[in-house]
């Protein structure tokens, strides 16, 4: 770290600092706070998409067995082939957006397999694609998790560093500078005392 000048001009330097560091404060702090709200909200949402997930399997389960063939239908029948996202932005941090996916069927004979086995395709399909989207929410938090740890750091910085360091210095500098302004009357008086002095002796030679 620079050793502190005790000048006019460094005044001046740590004074504008201190505005600028007092006018992103608000600013930072609002953004940490925005990034809190949407990461639990974000958060909820996977959870809820899961929780849809789950009851979608467990009722599958119950569904096929009904049918005494559990197993005719096999996971391989049904494929990812293309998962669309685009990309949207959440207090100035791009984060990836679900927009659906494309399927693939397995090859399967129509006259040896049960009827229902399309409608199983159909079931896996959703399930599928809620656990697709619950992983892109996934990395929507963990995107906007990395963006709160940056944002939380720099509040802390100029919350609990940079801003009472600034005040501290403008402190110190203005103390210095009267304590100068002080002296300099001081030396001011006793250099007119001196020259009055000296004057005076003058006149009575």
């Amino acid at each position: 770290m620079a050793k502190l000048k005790l000048t006019k001009n460094e005044l001046k330097s740590q004074k504008d600092s201190l505005k600028m560091f007092q006018r992103y404060l608000p600013t930072l702090t609002l953004k940490k706070q925005q990034l809190q709200s949407e990461i639990r909200i974000i958060d909820e949402k996977a959870k809820s998409v899961r929780a849809q997930k789950k009851s979608l399997e467990e009722d599958f389960e119950k569904w096929i067995s009904v049918f005494g063939e559990k197993d005719a239908f096999k996971p391989g029948m049904v494929t990812v082939k293309n998962i669309k996202k685009g990309w949207g932005n959440i207090a100035g941090v791009k984060i990836p957006v679900y927009e659906g996916a494309d399927f693939g069927r397995g090859d399967y004979d129509l006259y040896s397999t049960p009827l229902w086995i399309d409608l199983a395709a159909d079931r896996m399909e959703k399930a599928l694609e809620l656990d697709l989207q619950a992983e892109v929410l996934d990395e929507q938090v963990r995107l906007l998790s990395q963006e709160l740890r940056t944002t939380t750091q720099r509040v802390n910085l100029f919350e609990k560093v940079k801003i009472p360091e600034t005040k501290a210095n403008i402190k110190k500098i203005n103390v210095f500078l009267g304590d100068e302004q002080v002296a300099a009357v001081v030396r001011s008086k006793i250099s007119k005392k001196k020259l009055e002095r000296i004057n005076e002796k003058e006149a009575e030679e």
